[in-house]
């Protein structure tokens, strides 16, 4: 079994949504709280890391390094971990170095990380490489964490968290969740399989095509399954995805993700954020109007963080 640390607030609660399934009058609806598993805000990263932490800390390694976004939830609970466990932190962050920090940017400030800037998306995997090259030589010990947490040893996260879920004994037909880099669906897919969950995993993407992401969740599954079971293999056709919300772009906040935020502040005092769950909630709630759910399911909304980018610059667009 792969090294773990145990340090997210486990089991999240699964709450039921009773307003906001009658104000669409739709399937009976859930939600999976995985906003609260506890460090640093919380978020789905979290459950990752527990897994690349036990990874990361066996191999004697003194620094994280990683990539992501301006606003990454990713990097953000990256450099909390960091700062947990008395690592050092380098975040390679795409986009222009605000004037004054705010939200994620702001709290990888407090974690002690270093933050290093790439004007193009382009550049950063050369960046990132080079800091990494630059720590080896400097005898810092770095360990390169995933874009997202998204290799098979973060995704055994959730991989362990379908099994924390079917304990719980809440059975769902549905589970709707954010699905960008793919760790998060691609281990929920394996856990579906070891565990015999019997329902639909429908991802909702944030920025892949359809096609590319099928196939991004279906390797990585048969990876992450491969490394605590006998290997099994996912094919693209078995993984429901949905790309119609994402053609904005990444990031590109538009009434679908305004009016799912406002939607499920105002019906269950529940927050999401911006470019994750507020797209996902927003997809799920324009498929429940187009009758895409029976009335009879039972549909959960996997919530997997992210709110402190609500009170990023150029975010503020809920009103």
């Amino acid at each position: 079994m792969k090294p773990r640390i145990r340090f997210a607030h486990l089991p999240t609660p699964i709450e039921e949504m009773p307003r906001l399934t009658k104000m669409l009058t739709g399937p009976k609806l859930f939600i999976k709280r995985d906003d609260l598993t506890g460090l640093a805000f919380g978020g789905n990263k979290t459950r990752k890391l527990e897994f690349l932490l036990g990874d990361a800390v066996s191999k004697g390694v003194k620094t994280l390094v990683t990539a992501g976004a301006v606003q990454s939830n990713h990097c953000r609970q990256t450099a909390a971990a960091a700062a947990k466990f008395g690592l050092m932190c380098d975040l390679i962050l795409t986009g222009e170095k605000p004037s004054y920090p705010s939200a994620n940017i702001l709290l990888d400030e407090l974690f002690g990380a270093r933050i290093h800037w790439v004007a193009d998306k382009k550049d950063r995997d050369r960046i990132l490489q080079v800091t990494y090259e630059g720590l080896m030589s400097e005898h810092q010990a770095p360990y390169l964490v995933p874009y997202g947490g998204s290799n098979p040893t973060g995704a055994l996260g959730y991989h362990y968290a379908m099994q924390e879920f079917l304990l719980q004994e809440t059975p769902m037909d549905w589970i709707v969740v954010a699905s960008s880099s793919g760790g998060t669906q691609a281990g929920l897919t394996s856990g579906a399989q070891a565990y015999q969950y019997s329902g639909k995993i429908l991802g909702i993407s944030i920025d892949e095509s359809e096609e590319i992401l099928k196939e991004v969740v279906a390797n990585l599954a048969s990876d992450t399954f491969a490394l605590e079971n006998e290997k099994v293999i996912f094919r693209s056709e078995d993984i429901l995805v949905n790309s119609e919300y994402c053609k904005p772009g990444y990031g590109i906040l538009t009434d679908l993700e305004r009016n799912a935020i406002k939607l499920f502040a105002e019906s269950e005092g529940l927050l999401l954020d911006p470019v994750y769950t507020g797209r996902a909630a927003g997809g799920m709630i324009d498929l429940i109007r187009k009758g895409f759910f029976k009335k009879s399911d039972r549909v959960l909304f996997w919530h997997t963080g992210g709110q402190p980018a609500l009170f990023a610059a150029g975010y503020a667009g809920t009103r």
